[in-house]
């Protein structure tokens, strides 16, 4: 019996649905995007999202048969304003001789939209560079792609910021190790920083920490203070002291403190972190050091000195994980994260409203 209620459960979370996710002022509401069933292999992990200027919704995952694969690409999907149907995937980033990896869509304020990818040069994320493409249509063609960064073992997982300087801070990482398992604990989350009148990117800073830390997601509170919250380094196996890594910045971001362990557990798994509209403070994450599940968000209403709202975006018997996040014009908050050993996409859309209902 108990076989076939998990085969039961399992249907239902691959059932194809028509629906793109809307939320009512203080309710949660989810929706399957794509699974197994999308022809772009099994294989759809991480996923990422941007709401466009014109409204609409873009995403885009690394997808193939699987985390390691050789013919593997990035793909992309609309939800058009107004309408409740993603677009079936296409193909919008593809290296012939290699795999790609962690795909992030981004649209800056002069309305270029930017889609950086991971290129795995070898055996291993830390082979890997950071290649990009980009659209002045609204995501419909693509330019060629180009080398963001082309130092071995550095990759991208989270969105640019816009600084009050009008400068973009593209928080990337550089993983060590050549291990499928480990993060090397030399390993540091770094950042990008674009001048949109020079259009080049340079590095600009690095945040080093005890086990090594990787996929930063950062903010800016002030012009001179930065903070960022960073996956945690190291393996898999059970831990008491796995913990996210935070760091500060008091220079604009070029550089950074020490990470040092933060309060917030990490089961070695990605992160992400927004300033909303309001000017709190947005972290999701998967609450337990070992697990992920569940898939949390949580809220700072005093610049990340207390953290009183606590609410599970997911939770139950499969991984809930790699969330991005990203605010919409209307005050949406919308997650994107995938599920179900990396077969299933998922979106998830509230508000404040209803993340305030978690207050302690």
């Amino acid at each position: 019996m108990m076989a076939l209620f998990w085969m039961a459960l399992l249907a239902l979370a691959v059932m194809p649905s028509d629906k793109g996710a809307r939320s009512d002022s203080g309710t949660l509401q989810v929706e399957r995007v794509f699974g197994p069933e999308v022809p772009t292999g099994p294989y759809k992990h991480p996923a990422a999202i941007a709401e466009l200027a014109n409204g609409d919704l873009y995403l885009v995952y690394y997808g193939g048969q699987g985390e390691y694969a050789i013919d593997t690409g990035v793909f992309g999907a609309r939800l058009k304003k107004g309408t409740h149907r993603w677009t079936q995937p296409e193909r919008i980033a593809h290296d012939p001789f290699r795999s790609l990896g962690n795909g992030v869509i981004w649209q800056a304020p002069d309305g270029v939209v930017w889609l950086f990818y991971v290129v795995r040069w070898g055996d291993t994320w830390s082979t890997s560079r950071i290649q990009a493409k980009i659209s002045r249509d609204g995501a419909h063609t693509w330019s060629d792609s180009f080398v963001i960064s082309e130092v071995e073992g550095t990759m991208v997982r989270g969105h640019p910021i816009v600084l009050d300087t009008g400068e973009y801070l593209l928080p990337v990482y550089h993983e060590t190790g050549f291990n499928p398992e480990i993060v090397g604990a030399d390993s540091t989350s770094r950042f990008l920083r674009f001048d949109p009148k020079k259009n080049v990117w340079t590095p600009n800073g690095a945040i080093a920490s005890a086990k090594g830390n990787i996929q930063p997601a950062v903010v800016q509170l002030t012009h001179d203070h930065l903070i960022a919250y960073c996956r945690r380094g190291g393996g898999y196996d059970p831990t008491t002291d796995g913990y996210m890594v935070r760091s500060e910045s008091f220079d604009g971001g070029h550089t950074w403190a020490e990470g040092k362990d933060a309060a917030f557990p990490n089961p070695n798994a990605a992160i992400d972190f927004l300033k909303l509209k309001s000017g709190h403070l947005l972290l999701v994450y998967n609450d337990s050091m070992n697990d992920r599940t569940p898939l949390t968000a949580a809220l700072s209403l005093d610049g990340d000195v207390s953290w009183p709202v606590h609410r599970n975006l997911a939770v139950g018997p499969y991984d809930y994980a790699y969330p991005f996040a990203v605010q919409s014009h209307d005050g949406k908050i919308h997650v994107i994260y995938t599920s179900h050993e990396r077969t299933v996409i998922e979106h998830a859309v509230f508000d404040e409203a209803w993340l305030m209902e978690g207050q302690k």
